[in-house]
């Protein structure tokens, strides 16, 4: 499979380089929040849509990981970066993943933020249908995202992430992926991997949260390190921004 260049953009000049990749339920400006927080004198960073999603929403695939992790490994060609860390939030985290075994001379450490692990996500029964209602139905979108953040969000802001969610993604697309990051089952592959990972965990989150993130991706990626984001749930680039554009640049600043 050959990845192609999907829409991007680039924040920042600076020789220590990050490329994002989003979340199931938003496209890369999920990220936007962030940026007037970010260092672009000593960081680059650059932001990508997955096909099926934003500016890339009428792009044809087969909407995998795998194609996620070949189409950012074209855009990072294309930039001309020779080696990077990669940042990806929740299943954009499990992507990631795939870049660092496609990739391992190239993608210098990976950053996690509420990150999909290597072996999926169990859902089973009524939640796998309200997971996989979701591409049709905005109803169960709003469930998943209030219970993800732990309940305390206000009806307003639910119904921006909503309304932004089925406005920047196609639902093909949408519903394809649930297969791919929460069914494919990769993590043999992945353990005693020896690439920095830093992971943040919104305490908030009840489904990818520190637990989670201690039972899977500290389990089988000995230098992991952890930091649990307070007041925050699973949507942290939007929830707290400056917590995490911080703890994003104390990482790859070292």
């Amino acid at each position: 499979m050959t990845g192609q260049v999907l829409p991007h953009d680039v924040l920042g000049s600076g020789s220590e380089r990050a490329l994002l990749l989003h979340n199931w339920f938003g496209d890369r400006s999920s990220f936007d929040p962030m940026r007037e927080h970010l260092n672009g004198d000593v960081f680059s960073y650059a932001f990508l849509d997955c096909r099926g999603y934003g500016k890339a929403i009428d792009a044809d695939g087969a909407f995998t990981m795998e194609e996620v992790a070949e189409d950012a490994l074209a855009v990072a060609d294309h930039l001309g970066w020779e080696t990077y860390t990669v940042i990806g939030h929740s299943m954009g985290g499990k992507a990631a993943q795939l870049m660092l075994l496609d990739a391992p001379s190239r993608v210098r450490s990976v950053i996690g933020i509420s990150p999909v692990p290597a072996s999926g996500f169990p859902l089973e029964g009524e939640m796998w249908e309200l997971f996989a209602g979701a591409a049709k139905n905005p109803g169960n979108r709003r469930a998943i995202i209030d219970n993800t953040t732990g309940g305390q969000r206000d009806d307003t802001w639910l119904d921006a992430m909503v309304g932004r969610s089925v406005e920047r993604s196609s639902a093909t697309a949408f519903r394809a992926y649930l297969d791919s990051w929460a069914r494919v089952d990769f993590h043999e592959r992945v353990k005693d991997n020896p690439a920095p990972v830093l992971l943040l965990a919104g305490a908030n989150d009840p489904v990818l949260g520190a637990e989670a993130m201690r039972g899977t991706w500290m389990q089988w990626y000995p230098n992991a390190e952890l930091e649990v984001l307070p007041h925050t749930g699973h949507y942290a680039p939007e929830e707290s921004p400056e917590t995490v554009a911080a703890a994003v640049e104390r990482f790859l600043g070292r």
